[in-house]
């Protein structure tokens, strides 16, 4: 099986090596944030990714960018480290069904990322990005309920646009996940967590509570 590289404070409870589970993350949540050390420091972009499975033991990720954007002339051997984050949630303490026990509890924050390291290989040969764009527009237009197609754009202004933008592909080195939702609470502290996630999410509050909520049922008792 793929080893898992861990690079990042991730206590056993937290980690999340599942294969499937990873992918999924990150097919719901494609913004990348892209890091990687230059000759002037510190790098970070922010770009929409797409997995591919092309039989390596991780797969791909695959994506474009702005010929301006230098992060596709980066040398081959420049690691990316390539995060993906789930929602995330604010938990009180108040929301612990053990506080009028024990009142041991504190605040955390519940959330769910996948750390991935990369080495970059860019694509400019117009046939490559074409099908990096096809690829990309069918997933993200499927919910649509008529579909967006890449040849819908006039040709002209389709090979205009494309001369402009680089494709990118990431050939994954290693996974790791962590998925800190509550899984080092008791069973009547995760039911309670879940109840004041759901009443928030009932009552309209504009946050993230229901996915987490979501989160917490599906995830929350997988490590013990």
């Amino acid at each position: 099986s793929p080893l898992f590289k861990v690079d990042m404070y991730n206590p056993s409870h937290f980690q999340e090596t599942r294969s499937e589970v990873l992918l999924e993350l990150i097919k719901n949540h494609a913004l990348a944030s892209i890091t990687r050390l230059t000759p002037e420091g510190l790098v970070a972009d922010h770009i929409p990714l797409m997995h591919i499975a092309d039989g390596s033991p991780f797969g791909k990720l695959i994506g474009h960018v702005a010929k301006k954007n230098p992060i596709w002339q980066s040398p081959s051997a420049t690691e990316h480290l390539i995060i993906f984050q789930a929602s995330d949630h604010y938990i009180s303490p108040n929301w612990y069904a053990t506080k009028a026990q024990t009142a041991k509890v504190v605040p955390t924050w519940n959330y769910a990322v996948v750390h991935i390291t990369a080495h970059l290989k860019a694509i400019e040969n117009s046939d490559g990005i074409l099908a990096i764009l096809e690829n990309l527009t069918v997933k993200n237009e499927a919910p649509q309920p008529h579909p967006w197609q890449v040849q819908d754009a006039p040709a002209d202004y389709l090979a205009t646009m494309m001369a402009n933008i680089v494709g990118i592909e990431f050939e994954i080195k290693s996974m790791v996940g962590k998925f800190k939702v509550s899984q080092n609470q008791v069973p009547n502290n995760q039911k309670s967590v879940v109840t004041q996630l759901e009443y928030l999410a009932e009552n309209n509050s504009p946050n993230n509570a229901q996915a987490m909520a979501l989160m917490v049922k599906k995830f929350g008792n997988h490590n013990g």
